[in-house]
Formats: C-alpha cells, structure tokens, sequence
C-alpha cells in the first residue's frame, strides 16, 4: 500500500476527496438528524449561503480546516458502524447522554457542537480506544 505524502496529492485530488466528503457528510447527516445548524456548526460555520452551495454543488474548493472536519465525522460514522452491528442504534448514538468523559451526561452531538475541531477529534478517538484501535 503507498502512502501519499501531503506533497504529491494534487490539487484536483483534493477537491474530487473534498466532493466526496461532503456526500458522505450529507448523508451521514441525515442519518443522524442533523438540523441545518447542527450541520454548519460540525462543519466549522461556513456562511449560510456557502453551506447551501455545498449542498448543492459538493464540487467545491474547500479549506483544510473542513477537510479534517469531514474525515473526523466520517471516522466518527465508520467507528460507530463498527461497534455496533445494528445501523439504526449507531446513528442514534450521537444522541444519548453518555456518562463517560469526555462528555460529562451530555450527549455526544454536544459534545461536538462545542465547534471546535479538537471536540471531534476527542469523539473520533474516544470511539477509536472503544473499539480497539490502539
């Protein structure tokens, strides 16, 4: 398997995997329920007129900052699959109240609603040690 270092990945295969992510993005959020500023917030408060565009046309240059964005919500769907065999209690997770840190009896949606990308990457990473990956 080859590894692709930040310098050799085009601009063009940037935006094709920017396209990508924000299908899937779409998609996971509905799935998850996800209401419009939700949606904007996980996605780091694009204007509303820009978000709109995206949904409308994902074919668009996005910044890096979103492009971690996308892979930490998509890490986030994938580890959530994986843990648990039903699809439907996956996608309600994000919604339950969860004792254990880093959400303190707070669903994990708020959790990550906090905006910052750190919150995702928390999430990502508390599924991750869950399910075994380290």
């Amino acid at each position: 398997m080859k590894t692709i270092s930040r310098e050799t990945i085009t601009r063009e295969q940037i935006h094709r995997l920017g396209a990508a992510g924000l299908r899937g993005f779409f998609r996971l959020a509905d799935l998850w329920n996800l209401s419009v500023d939700d949606q904007r917030v996980l996605l780091g408060s694009p204007p509303r007129s820009t978000f709109f565009d995206w949904k409308k046309d994902p074919q668009r240059a996005l910044t890096r900052d979103t492009l971690e964005r996308l892979s930490y919500l998509i890490g986030i769907y994938k580890a959530l699959q994986i843990l648990f065999h039903d699809s439907s209690i996956a996608d309600r997770w994000i919604h339950r109240a969860a004792d254990a840190p880093p959400f303190g009896g707070k669903t994990p949606l708020h959790f990550m609603l906090r905006g910052d990308i750190a919150a995702l990457y928390e999430v990502r990473r508390y599924l991750d040690a869950w399910r075994g990956a380290w």
